[in-house]
């Protein structure tokens, strides 16, 4: 509907619970209602049926498994569970409208390289193909083809990564490609409209 929904996060302290809604049209801020679990570290995404999917995260203490869906019509929130927990994964809507959660921090503290599909149909979580290296603060992006391309991050075996890899949604598989030039970790990454991808900044 061209509004913003903010939801969670950190102010320094504590990890938040809170959620607004941007109003473009008249600039103005409103708080709408709360997230069930205070998070940051968290991913949004928006599903093609105008809900908000909100997906695990840390809550100052542990990863989270949880995830809650927005309903821009009520305003409220429901909850659900991942497979695993997640926290500084990336999340990627799929052309099948699928999202695909990948990596991440999990329940131990470590770097994971689980992986998981949601279905907004169902309302369900299945694990599909993991990783073929465990990293957190990396990127996803979709590609033309469909496929996903994840690059760089960190580990705690490699420190920062280089390496890239592709998931193919249709056998949930993953495979190794060529490799970043330089190592990045919290950077970004932009789908050009030649197909190519733009990595850009980031810790190296």
């Amino acid at each position: 509907n061209g509004q913003v929904l903010v939801a969670g996060g950190f102010n320094g302290t504590n990890a938040l619970s809170s959620a607004e809604i941007f109003n473009a049209a008249s600039g103005k801020w409103t708080l709408t209602n709360s997230l069930a679990i205070a998070r940051y570290g968290h991913t949004a995404t928006l599903l093609t049926n105008g809900q908000v999917l909100v997906a695990g995260g840390y809550d100052g203490t542990n990863s989270l498994r949880t995830a809650e869906l927005f309903d821009p019509a009520s305003g409220t929130w429901t909850t659900n569970s991942m497979n695993a927990a997640h926290a500084w994964h990336t999340a990627t809507l799929l052309n099948s409208g699928q999202v695909l959660v990948a990596g991440g921090v999990g329940s131990s503290g470590s770097t994971t390289n689980s992986a998981e599909l949601y279905d907004p149909v169902a309302g369900i979580w299945t694990t599909t193909g993991s990783l073929t290296v465990k990293r957190s603060g990396h990127t996803a992006t979709l590609l033309t083809n469909g496929y996903v391309l994840v690059a760089g991050g960190t580990n705690a075996t490699s420190g920062l990564l280089s390496s890239a890899e592709l998931f193919n949604p249709s056998s949930g598989t993953w495979s190794s490609t060529g490799s970043l030039i330089n190592k990045h970790w919290n950077h970004t990454a932009s789908l050009l409209t030649n197909g190519q991808v733009l990595v850009t900044g980031g810790i190296y």
